[in-house]
């Protein structure tokens, strides 16, 4: 049997799910992303779990898509799991929050966004290099865009630079920055133990209304969008630029 990458554990009303595939930098693959819905439904039906912590083992929360898996074959599946992962992550009738303390990329960024509260380390590094792969960041843009001041989005979308938490908390992506992740992690928590179940559910939904309503409205287009991204020849170079650890073809074409 294939050793699980995402974790489950309840202590003290917190349920805390753990991606744990540090092989790949806890990328997207087709069985993190099964075995997280499965941890989340998991999370959600424990009456014994008043949040979620989402966390990550290694030095990277998420790398965003499998890239390996990607070039090996359509993305259709990927882009249709996708969106449902993180569709689950803004309608759980709990709150998610996102505790992270290193490296963030991509599709990462998307359940970054899709979390209710985001606490990062200051060192924690952040990236939409989608457009350096002959990508564009559709499906999360659902989730990350409601979050970011506009003109933040422009600049980070478009030129793919990494940029740390304090600046992740400046423009709206995570809930602040801390030098003391962890710390700052339990001063959250201790206010949502003080919370009720349904005043906890229902608070949620006033404020995830109108992410949730792009989902439904628009997620279908942005997964067949991302698709056909993948499925390009400009992104199969700039995937295995990206694994073969060289420029693509168009950034030696602009030197």
């Amino acid at each position: 049997m294939t050793d699980e990458v995402v974790h489950l554990s309840v202590e003290g009303g917190i349920a805390t799910i753990t991606l744990d595939s540090p092989r790949n930098r806890n990328a997207l693959s087709r069985q993190l992303m099964t075995e997280l819905f499965e941890r989340l439904e998991a999370a959600a039906k424990d009456d014994a779990a008043r949040a979620v912590v989402l966390t990550h083992t290694g030095t990277t929360f998420c790398a965003g898509a499998d890239l390996t898996e990607a070039a090996e074959g359509g993305m259709a599946a990927g882009t249709a799991a996708l969106l449902q992962l993180l569709r689950t992550i803004v309608a759980l009738p709990k709150p998610v929050v996102a505790r992270i303390d290193g490296n963030v990329r991509a599709g990462g960024l998307g359940l970054v966004g899709a979390c209710d509260i985001a606490v990062a380390s200051e060192a924690s590094t952040f990236a939409f290099t989608e457009a350096r792969l002959g990508l564009a960041p559709a499906i999360i843009s659902l989730t990350v865009l409601p979050r970011l001041d506009a003109r933040a989005a422009g600049r980070y979308f478009l030129t793919g630079e990494k940029f740390n938490g304090c600046t992740a908390a400046q423009i709206g992506l995570v809930t602040f920055g801390a030098a003391n992740v962890d710390g700052a992690l339990a001063e959250i928590l201790a206010g949502l133990r003080a919370g009720s179940p349904q005043g906890l559910a229902e608070s949620k939904k006033l404020v995830t209304a109108e992410v949730l309503a792009a989902l439904d409205r628009q997620g279908e287009a942005m997964a067949d969008l991302s698709a056909r991204l993948f499925a390009s020849d400009e992104a199969q170079e700039g995937m295995t630029s990206f694994l073969q650890r060289r420029p693509p073809r168009w950034a030696s074409e602009a030197e």
